[in-house]
């Protein structure tokens, strides 16, 4: 199973927006690029909102379906490790394996200086072809990277076999997650890391490195891009060597688990792949669920109830829908609007105040963090939210389609700086129809 050159992870909450998230894709494809989706979800939502990993492959088998996309599609098991893979086996053939727990564990003594020993060939002087200075490699950096990353490594190796025992080597596609480190992988970390994984007999397709700045929830980069662009560039440089290095697949490509939103990364990522013909694997869109909010807000009535109603409840339980995400989020308590006054907002200054339109004054980056995370209280509401979105289906898609085409797509995949919310570049009902 082979993951094609660019690929889009695309989150859906309550897995009612397949069909219009597909649909951005579409347009793409009308425009002259194959963007492969992926609908990930991870065993946390799962358990916040009371669905299972079938669900989310019915969703992506039906939005396939309906919208008559004809190329390949995936479902991503997300962010699992050995006690949590089992339940996502026959639903998912992705799966984003996350070592986070095990960066920095020092493995044993002999485990390092088996590796060390392995990787005898490139001390000195390593030059990496795209990379414009060279790297001193040591016994010590060795040693010191194998005490970061190769416990990881070994464990994500684990997770790999026990499902490709079960499912077979050919019906998946292996990501490792190595971006919950606690700096940013350099070129001869990630170099290493790669050969690790080579050595363990992962044939990795994607890799998620670390990089500078903050990646915060559904907010654009907090960080310094011009750092941000060199570490990029040489990841690329990275991969692509280590894949005539290490036999590792051909197709393997960076993944950016971007957090959603970091519009003003995009120029610089587009420039990079276009430059080196690169791949690219995005998981961008945990945001979907906001959009749902803004289509129920721009409805009125009982959909802006809701959307109010959401807010005010993450106020009270603030502590308990951050805590999870605290190392995710940066939301400063005096910026948030106080609930009553809220509650006597018309749809559009809810609209405004939680739409990623940086242009907007009313523009809130702490009311949008707090509502991102407060997707469990959408849950608790169960077929009360469940009825609205299906009854506000018209203004919840344009939302959903629009975001994901405009602010996404355009920028990233064909270099086109998004319109006003307002003026869609394509009509969203003529997607996939042209």
């Amino acid at each position: 199973m082979k993951l094609e050159k660019y690929s889009f992870g695309m989150g859906d909450r309550f897995g009612a927006e397949g069909a219009a998230q597909l649909r951005a894709l579409q347009q793409a494809e009308h425009e002259g690029i194959l963007i492969i989706p992926v609908w990930n979800k991870s065993n946390r939502e799962h358990i916040t909102i009371g669905t299972t990993p079938e669900d989310t492959r019915v969703e992506a088998d039906n939005a396939v379906r309906t919208s008559g996309w004809t190329h390949s599609y995936r479902v991503d098991a997300d962010h699992i490790g050995l006690a949590t893979f089992g339940r996502f086996l026959d639903p998912s053939d992705f799966f984003t394996i996350d070592v986070a727990d095990f960066i920095g564990v020092s493995p044993e003594k002999e485990t390092v200086r088996a590796f060390v020993s392995a990787m005898d060939t490139f001390k000195g002087t390593l030059s990496i072809p795209g990379i414009d200075r060279p790297f001193i490699v040591t016994d010590k950096t060795l040693s010191d990277i194998a005490a970061k990353y190769l416990t990881a490594i070994i464990e994500a190796a684990k997770v790999y076999r026990a499902i490709a025992d079960r499912k077979g080597a050919e019906g998946f596609i292996p990501e490792v997650s190595v971006d919950e480190a606690g700096a940013p992988q350099t070129p001869v970390e990630l170099f290493f890391i790669l050969a690790a994984a080579a050595r363990e007999g992962i044939p990795l397709q994607t890799i998620a490195p670390k990089f500078t700045g903050s990646f915060l929830k559904g907010v654009d980069y907090v960080g310094d891009r011009a750092r941000f662009q060199e570490e990029f560039e040489d990841d690329l440089a990275v991969l692509s060597f280590a894949v005539q290095t290490f036999n590792l697949p051909s197709n393997l490509k960076l993944s950016v688990h971007s957090g959603s939103d970091k519009f003003s990364l995009y120029p610089i990522i587009r420039r990079a792949i276009m430059k080196s013909d690169s791949g690219l694997h995005i998981k961008t869109a945990g945001t979907t669920w906001l959009e749902e909010l803004i289509g129920l807000a721009s409805a009125g009535g009982e959909g802006l109830k809701v959307a109010k109603e959401v807010y005010a409840a993450a106020v009270r339980r603030y502590d308990e829908l951050c805590g999870p995400y605290k190392t995710v989020i940066d939301i400063d308590k005096a910026r948030l609007p106080k609930p009553e006054n809220v509650a006597g907002w018309s749809g559009e200054e809810y609209v405004e105040t939680l739409r990623h339109d940086q242009s907007c004054g009313r523009y809130n980056v702490h009311f949008r963090q707090l509502v991102h995370v407060a997707y469990k209280i959408a849950a608790e509401m169960r077929d009360r939210y469940a009825g609205l979105l299906q009854e506000c289906r018209k203004e919840i898609e344009e939302n959903v389609t629009l975001n994901l085409y405009e602010r996404h797509v355009r920028p990233l995949f064909l270099g086109k700086q998004p319109p006003s919310h307002a003026e869609p570049s394509l009509k969203i009902s003529e997607a996939g129809t042209r």
